[in-house]
């Protein structure tokens, strides 16, 4: 069977990550206990789970002409993603972020979005771009007007657009009809219109009401599960999977890989929400 090919449009940050016993209050210096980088934006981490699903992934994007450039285009190689339309831009910085894990494995980032900022929308006319590719992956990491354009790519060309409206921020009448099936979590959820979530049956109010934007609507809450209502406007939940979290760092891009590499592969929503839901189990679990 031919692997399905998932395009993701997004960033790429380099991660710096410390760990310390709690995330600081304003003006505390907390003492971390250790750092290490690693690769990161919300876009390169849900190729590599593309690739880790057993999908083909694409990257588009754009990374500075500095160190953290070559160590983020080494890792898409090793994590097995396409970059060959990952452009590197000179006299630009590449996106970074600096993450705190407490000992619980909550965290907090802060990102620099820096060559994120800078890629070329006509770069998305390449027809090789697009060969193969089943499904598209958008995020709020790099600029909406890239995201538009792209969506209206895939709309010409007749393929699904997921868009993971994280970071939470106000979608333009532009981006919404283009949109196929939107991925949110709680917070973002609440920041779109939809009341707080705090149980599957609140989650599953959440995805109600955006459904009446969107196609299709995912709203994950976290440890609880999820609720989705699929294009049929069939709803349904599901639970979390039980397991001792060690990080919950990075698992929603987890999520969203094992996901769109699942649907590529034609399986139905909810199916492919229970592989994705594993997934994340699997990676909140593991150091």
């Amino acid at each position: 069977m031919t692997r399905p090919t998932i395009l993701v449009v997004g960033s790429l940050h380099y991660d710096i990550m410390v760990e310390a016993n709690h995330l600081p209050r304003k003006d505390e210096t907390a003492v971390g206990n250790r750092w290490y980088p690693k690769f990161g934006g919300k876009g390169g981490n849900q190729a590599v789970a593309v690739a880790r699903a057993g999908a083909s992934a694409r990257m588009f994007g754009a990374i500075g002409a500095d160190d953290f450039g070559s160590f983020l285009r080494r890792a898409l190689q090793a994590g097995g993603v396409d970059d060959a339309f990952v452009v590197t831009l000179p006299n630009v910085g590449s996106g970074m972020s600096v993450a705190i894990l407490d000992g619980s494995g909550d965290y907090a980032a802060t990102i620099v979005s820096g060559a994120n900022l800078h890629s070329n929308a006509d770069r998305l006319d390449d027809d090789a771009l697009w060969q193969d590719v089943s499904l598209m992956i958008l995020q709020n990491e790099v600029p909406e007007a890239l995201n538009i354009a792209a969506a209206r790519q895939a709309r010409a060309r007749g393929i699904r657009t997921l868009l993971n409206a994280a970071p939470a921020r106000g979608l333009s009448t532009d981006l919404v009809p283009l949109v196929d099936i939107l991925v949110v979590n709680s917070v973002e959820a609440e920041m779109m219109g939809a009341d707080p979530v705090c149980c599957l049956h609140s989650a599953a109010d959440a995805a109600r009401r955006l459904a009446d934007q969107f196609e299709a609507v995912i709203v994950t809450a976290g440890s609880k599960g999820l609720a989705a209502v699929t294009p049929d406007d069939e709803a349904f939940s599901l639970p979390a999977e039980k397991v001792q979290a060690v990080s919950s760092h990075g698992a929603g891009d987890a999520f969203i890989g094992t996901l769109c590499a699942a649907l590529g592969s034609g399986q139905t929503l909810h199916d492919a929400c229970q592989a994705a839901s594993h997934a994340a189990a699997i990676h909140v679990s593991t150091r």
